[in-house]
């Protein structure tokens, strides 16, 4: 069921076009790292309630992953903060989910309609350098369904 969520989430992606502006990911040495941020109404009901994600008018979700080989996951500690533009923050909680080879982070949040978001995400690759570390942000618009 869970690889339904990563499913879902690959679907969405088109339909995200802010977050994507440049291109799906961020590259960082050999390390491909992908981002997003939406409406946690792309997830599926039954799907939300397996995986205890909250689904709702003004809440979101950041799906982070790590890949140093294309569709293999790098395990990572991803820590983050979503701003909105009156700098009032959020830190973001990411959560691992494994699917098969699969490997990527959620974070809930929660939003205004139409609030413009910056993310502002680290991430620490696991067999990595222990002082390697990858800071990046990126803006999203975000509306309550």
């Amino acid at each position: 069921m869970k690889r339904t969520i990563l499913t879902a989430l690959l679907l969405a992606m088109p339909l995200m076009g802010e977050a994507f502006e440049d291109k799906l990911y961020k590259q960082h040495g050999v390390y491909k790292i992908f981002y997003s941020a939406f409406n946690s109404s792309f997830i599926e009901p039954d799907i939300a309630v397996i995986n205890n994600i909250v689904r709702g008018k003004g809440k979101g979700m950041v799906n982070i992953a790590v890949m140093e080989e294309l569709a293999i996951g790098t395990p990572a500690t991803i820590t983050g903060q979503v701003f909105n533009i009156l700098q009032q923050s959020q830190t973001l909680e990411f959560v691992a989910v494994k699917e098969e080879k699969s490997l990527y982070y959620l974070a809930p949040f929660e939003f205004e309609n139409q609030d413009y978001l910056t993310f502002k995400i680290t991430v620490k690759p696991n067999h990595g350098e222990p002082s390697y570390a990858y800071d990046f942000k990126f803006q999203k618009k975000m509306y309550h369904d």
